[in-house]
């Protein structure tokens, strides 16, 4: 068991890894959303739905940070949870710009501890985000602020992950090499693969279980509090 971290800066993906979304995206969110603009949607449809319009959001072929492929997929959602008429591209809108309010999501509960204890062991901690919301206001409103040293989101920089440029502009801010850099979050394409290209180690973020038997070797974990004993276990990929 080693002391000193084998990582010296640790990245965290925010959206899924660091927050989940509450009630106003649920299902009967969008039906909510959908009836102020004059549609009428089946809040029961909203699982598949996501599912089928989670494929504008994993094509990576285009990294190029474009607010209206968020757009699509809230209008990809409504429209397969039967969302039909011209109040459709004003919902999925403010859908988008919904996203960005802090209010609408909770902090999951490992959070504050883990960056409590990578902050105790030295590690400087970093938020690489495909997301328009102010990483700025996310800090402070979820008090993270004294922990986060440096933040880039896709919306501001222009690429998205799994686009190296990200990474990279983000170990520019630490002032670390990818060698000495670890990415956590809950996507293997955009998060641990990305990261990869860009020279750093991934881990994956499992919550729920099911990493995918067929990607290269990476270490997955089911949460964040297996962090810091694994930056002290010798055993990091």
């Amino acid at each position: 068991m080693s002391s000193t971290p084998l990582a010296s800066a640790v990245f965290f993906d925010v959206d899924f890894t660091l927050i989940y979304p509450g009630p106003t995206f649920d299902g009967e969110g969008y039906r909510r959303f959908a009836a102020r603009h004059g549609l009428a949607v089946d809040a029961t449809r909203f699982g598949t739905a996501v599912a089928i319009a989670s494929a504008l959001l994993d094509n990576t072929r285009d990294a190029v940070y474009r607010p209206q492929r968020f757009v699509e997929y809230a209008g990809c959602v409504l429209t397969e949870m039967g969302g039909v008429g011209p109040g459709l591209e004003a919902c999925a809108q403010e859908i988008y710009d919904q996203w960005a309010v802090c209010q609408h999501f909770a902090l999951y509960d490992d959070v504050s501890e883990t960056f409590e204890r990578l902050y105790g062991l030295g590690v400087t901690i970093g938020l690489i985000s495909n997301t328009h919301r102010c990483l700025v206001s996310f800090q402070a409103h979820f008090e993270l602020d004294r922990f986060v040293a440096v933040a880039v989101s896709s919306s501001d920089h222009g690429y998205m992950k799994p686009h190296p440029s990200i990474f990279e502009a983000a170990l520019a801010l630490a002032g670390v090499s990818p060698t000495e850099s670890l990415m956590v979050g809950d996507s293997l394409t955009h998060d641990v693969l990305g990261a990869r290209r860009a020279g750093m180690r991934g881990v994956l973020l499992a919550r729920a279980g099911g990493a995918s038997s067929d990607a290269p070797d990476f270490q997955t974990i089911r949460t964040l509090t297996e962090l810091p004993a694994m930056l002290t276990s010798d055993v990091l990929l």
